[in-house]
């Protein structure tokens, strides 16, 4: 898959903040004292465990949209988008496996920036035509810019190789996401 690159304005203090919850807070512990894949740091496992519900929360509401969307471009952005959340998923759930850590849920009904809430899918699913498509892209645009920021957390401080470099191809791909995001809610798609 080829993607172009879409510069990001970086906030460094934000990404400073994001790494130090990654490597503090929001940390998995193995189960059972079983060891962990050595190359496998605590970033790489928080930011694996918080980008599966994330893309998991994303994907109900993308999955909304070619029965909501008022506007075609939008729906077969969504349906780009849902694809690419399933091929994201797969892959996380893989390094999730190979890290050995635990498939224990941590973020499990937390509603963080950048996470669809609960009651943005309920909003959503009551909503057709532009009222949806409101909601929809400020949603999506925010789960974007907030994995963005968890990529480049993980670029920066993760242990295991593959992780970053999936992280470097997942920055890409919601970067292109979002131009693609403002193409069609200026109507240039």
């Amino acid at each position: 898959m080829q993607l172009r690159r879409y510069v990001l304005t970086r906030r460094p203090v934000r990404v400073l903040l994001l790494a130090a919850l990654l490597l503090t807070g929001c940390t998995a512990q193995p189960v059972g004292g079983a060891p962990r894949a050595a190359a496998f740091n605590a970033t790489d496992i928080a930011w694996i465990q918080l980008m599966i519900p994330m893309d998991e929360r994303a994907r109900l509401l993308t999955e909304l949209a070619p029965a909501r969307a008022g506007d075609p471009a939008l729906a077969r952005l969504a349906q780009r988008a849902a694809d690419r959340q399933e091929a994201e998923l797969a892959l996380l759930r893989g390094l999730l496996v190979r890290s050995a850590a635990p498939d224990n849920r941590p973020h499990e009904g937390h509603d963080m920036p950048g996470m669809v809430s609960s009651d943005t899918v309920r909003r959503a699913g009551a909503l057709s035509g532009e009222e949806f498509d409101r909601v929809f892209a400020a949603a999506l645009r925010a789960h974007l810019t907030q994995a963005l920021l968890l990529c480049a957390g993980e670029r920066a401080s993760g242990g295991a190789e593959e992780a970053r470099e999936l992280a470097g191809e997942l920055e890409k791909a919601g970067s292109e996401q979002l131009a693609l995001l403002d193409a069609a809610r200026t109507g240039k798609s």
